[in-house]
C-alpha cells in the first residue's frame, strides 16, 4: 500500500542504495536526502549538504570534446575555471548534460515523491523481511523536510517494513517528537565534537541543541524499547583527539550509555568536493587525504572500554 500524497514540500533525493549491510540491521534501502544544517569541513557527502539541485563534474571521465562549452549560453564551462564549472554564471539549465557524451557532467539531486520513493523499495522488502532489515533515511539531513519524511515514515511502517533515521541532531524536537518519532524503530545519533566552540569552528554551527536533543531522545527511546546508537566520526586531528573522545566518553557515561560505535575515517570525499566545486583546504593535507592507522581506533576504543563503554557496529 502506498499513500496518496497532499501538498507536502519534497526534497531532493541523491540516491536510493538498495542492499546495504552498513546502515542498520539487516539488508536495507538507503534513502539520502539533499540538504543538511551542519556545514563539517570534513562532509563525506559534500554534494549533500545544499538543499538545491547542483551540476557536478567529472574531470577524469571527461573527454574534452567541447560540446557543453559550445552549448552554454552562460559562457559558464571552460578549462580556466579551478572546477571547470563557473557556479556564479551557470543557471542550471543542464543543457551541456543534454550533450556530454561521457557522461562527465551530471545533475546533483532528484525530485522523488512519496509514492516514487515506495515504488522504489517495494520489490526489496522480501529482502527486508528474511534478514531483519528495512529502510534507512540518511543524507543529508532527513530532519529538514519533517512533513515530507513524516510522510515517508508513515508509508513505510503502513507496509511493515523497519524505519531507521540518520540525523546530525539538529532539529526541533517538538516537531521532531510528533511527526518522525512515533514511525521510527531506530535512530543513530551523531555525536561528533564535546565542545562547544570546537563544534562550531568544524561543523558551522554550537552543538547545544545536539546534546539536548540527544539526551531527551535517548531516555525516551530507552523507555520506549527502540534502537538508539550514538557514533562518532574519526576526523584527523579534529574529532579523534584524545580530549574529543574522553569528553563524548565522559557524555555517554553520565547517560549511562554502555554502547556507542566509532567510524573509521574514510579520505576518498575529497575528489567528491572538486566535483560540485567546493573549495576544499584539506585535500593536499597527507593526514586528511590517508586511510587512518589501526592504532588511533584502537585507542579510541581504549578510552570508551575506560569508561564502560563497548564499541559496537549493531
Amino acid at each position: 500500500m502506498i499513500m496518496k500524497e497532499n501538498e507536502i514540500k519534497s526534497p531532493l533525493i541523491l540516491e536510493i542504495k538498495g542492499n546495504s549491510l552498513d546502515d542498520g540491521p539487516g539488508i536495507r534501502s538507503v534513502v539520502f536526502y539533499k540538504g543538511c544544517p551542519l556545514s563539517c569541513v570534513w562532509c563525506h557527502n559534500p554534494e549533500s549538504k545544499k538543499a538545491v539541485k547542483e551540476i557536478s563534474f567529472d574531470a577524469k571521465t571527461c573527454i574534452d570534446c567541447g560540446a557543453c562549452r559550445e552549448v552554454c549560453p552562460k559562457n559558464a564551462l571552460g578549462r580556466d575555471n579551478p572546477f571547470y564549472i563557473d557556479r556564479s554564471k551557470c543557471d542550471l539549465c543542464f543543457l551541456c548534460l543534454d550533450v556530454c557524451p561521457s557522461g562527465a557532467l551530471d545533475s546533483v539531486g532528484k525530485a522523488m515523491s512519496i509514492n516514487d520513493i515506495m515504488n522504489k523499495i517495494l520489490p526489496d522488502k522480501p529482502f527486508f523481511d528474511t534478514s531483519g532489515g528495512g529502510v534507512t533515511l540518511s543524507g543529508g539531513e532527513p530532519t529538514l523536510f519533517m512533513d515530507f519524511t513524516s510522510g515517508l515514515l508513515k508509508s513505510l511502517k503502513q507496509n511493515n517494513i523497519h524505519t531507521l533515521l540518520e540525523t546530525c541532531g539538529f532539529f526541533d524536537i517538538h516537531k521532531f517528537m510528533d511527526r518522525l518519532y512515533p514511525y521510527l524503530d531506530a535512530i543513530y545519533f551523531d555525536i561528533k565534537i564535546i565542545d562547544r566552540e570546537a563544534h562550531k569552528k568544524y561543523c558551522g554551527v554550537s552543538n547545544e541543541t545536539i546534546l539536548d536533543n540527544f539526551r531527551l531522545l535517548f531516555r525516551q527511546a530507552a523507555d520506549d524499547g527502540k534502537m538508539f546508537l550514538a557514533r562518532t566520526p574519526l576526523i584527523p586531528d579534529m574529532t579523534d583527539t584524545e580530549s574529543n573522545i574522553q569528553g563524548i566518553a565522559s557524555f555517554l557515561k553520565s547517560l549511562n550509555i554502555t554502547e556507542a560505535a566509532l567510524l573509521a575515517y574514510n579520505p576518498l570525499w575529497h575528489e567528491k568536493s572538486d566535483k560540485v566545486g567546493v573549495n576544499d583546504p584539506y585535500k593536499h593535507s597527507k593526514v586528511m587525504t590517508s586511510f587512518r592507522d589501526n592504532a588511533v581506533m584502537e585507542r579510541c576504543k581504549t578510552i570508551f572500554g575506560n569508561a564502560g563503554i563497548t564499541e559496537t557496529k549493531r
